[in-house]
């Protein structure tokens, strides 16, 4: 759960989540009691849920060495913490079933300034932009409960056919080179944020000019 705190610097975030015993309700807006300070970029019903890959702790060790935050599940802001997965194994619309819930993988997550100001570390979302190392966003298609220890089960057959990663990558930079056919099928991707097709579109629009 995130909780509003101060961030070195002296501006407020729930960017910290802390592990939550017993049952917790995943509803349409997301993890009941779970905090989000600016509602302007976070949160919402297209940003329910946030799954950081505990898989890029490790390189984050090798960029910023061993920062005691890593040791912390939640130390992107995450709240679901699983092993083994990450943005190239997992695609857009995919759906998983978490405890009773059920999520719908909706965006990639566009890293902002909190990061750095947790890890009091400049450059990490550079490094973020970068790798593609973004983490992403559920939506929530049923709600219910979950708890640690549940299982994380993909849904047969749901999901289009990009990637987390090559969706991050084809439209994380506006005037950046262009696939101009995989930006077009972003652009009507069904499953995809309205933010997140509306980025694709104005990327199309961008390079045709």
């Amino acid at each position: 759960m995130g909780r509003s705190a101060l961030l070195p610097g002296g501006r407020r975030s729930a960017i910290a989540k802390h592990p939550v015993a017993g049952p917790v309700r995943i509803g349409r807006l997301g993890l009941a009691s779970d905090l989000q300070v600016d509602k302007r970029h976070h949160g919402g019903p297209e940003m329910a849920v946030h799954l950081y890959p505990l898989a890029h702790h490790g390189f984050w060790r090798e960029r910023i060495g061993e920062h005691p935050l890593l040791r912390d599940p939640g130390a992107f802001g995450g709240n679901v913490a699983i092993e083994g997965l990450d943005e190239t194994q997992v695609r857009i619309g995919e759906r998983f079933r978490l405890g009773h819930a059920l999520l719908e993988i909706g965006q990639p997550r566009m890293p902002c300034a909190a990061i750095e100001r947790r890890f009091e570390r400049r450059g990490m979302v550079a490094a973020i932009l970068e790798s593609g190392r973004c983490g992403w966003y559920f939506r929530v298609i049923e709600e219910g409960e979950a708890q640690a220890g549940d299982g994380f089960e993909p849904i047969p057959g749901a999901g289009a056919a990009h990637s987390v990663r090559a969706t991050f990558m084809a439209l994380v930079d506006p005037s950046g080179p262009i696939d101009s056919e995989l930006v077009a099928d972003l652009a009507e991707c069904e499953p995809l944020s309205p933010e997140w097709r509306a980025r694709a579109a104005s990327k199309l629009r961008r390079h045709a000019l």
